[in-house]
């Protein structure tokens, strides 16, 4: 498994008492595997995706991200494993304004303390996987909402994450360039073998996913067919 949630519960302040957000989730995804996580507003979605991201701790449970457990890190360690070994596709793409979409990536390995010039072949290896190596010199006012999508899942897999964690990608899509957007995903993650968790309200996407888990107030189910694969794809 390349990322691993066990038995996790995450709480937050509530006036005088607390309220819970992730009630004993276990989640396994295997390298190679997307898993698409869905259910109402509030229901935990974005608070598994927070836990799994290490952005936030639990109050209970264990996060482990390619067999290392995240338990007691400091923020610089997570810090450092988020940067080589978790790619994260924000809900908006918040690309910055003046740079082209190669130059997005770029920044990506100067991030990751590693010449900016050196990285550009891998730059353009990726636009050319979410298909616009032709556009890799254009800004993100050129780009239209789906293009601008694809820019940020290439810059999600600039360094070459083993986990891949995906929020609402289709939110702000129409329905033809959120389906691309998600087929897209699906064939990056077997294609580049990524533990992929898919966060979404949008069921008309979920055919590709190997798996589809529901979150209701904090708990996290499978349906009857896929608990029995839920150990891999």
């Amino acid at each position: 498994m390349s990322l691993r949630l066990t038995d996790i519960t995450l709480t937050y302040p509530d006036g005088e008492t607390r309220l819970t957000a992730l009630d004993r989730v276990t989640l396994d995804v295997p390298r190679g595997c997307l898993t698409a996580v869905v259910g109402p507003s509030g229901s935990g979605k974005s608070s598994l995706l927070a836990v799994a991201a290490t952005l936030v701790a639990p109050d209970s449970g264990t996060v482990t991200v390619d067999g290392t457990d995240t338990t007691g890190m400091s923020r610089g360690e997570l810090t450092e494993l988020r940067r080589r070994r978790i790619g994260i596709v924000f809900q908006q793409p918040h690309l910055l304004a003046s740079l082209t979409a190669v130059e997005q990536l770029q920044v990506m390995a100067h991030i990751d303390g590693r010449s900016p010039a050196g990285a550009r072949g891998r730059a353009m290896e990726l636009l050319d996987a979410v298909g616009l190596a032709d556009q890799a010199h254009r800004r993100p006012h050129q780009l239209s909402g789906g293009q601008r999508q694809r820019v940020n899942i290439a810059r999600a897999l600039m360094n070459d994450p083993t986990v891949l964690l995906v929020d609402e990608p289709t939110s702000a899509l129409d329905h033809e360039r959120g389906a691309a957007v998600v087929d897209l995903l699906a064939q990056l993650t077997r294609r580049r073998a990524t533990a992929t968790v898919l966060v979404t309200h949008d069921r008309a996407h979920l055919a590709v996913a190997d798996r589809t888990a529901e979150v209701h107030d904090g708990r996290l189910r499978f349906t009857e067919a896929e608990a029995e694969a839920k150990a891999g794809c």
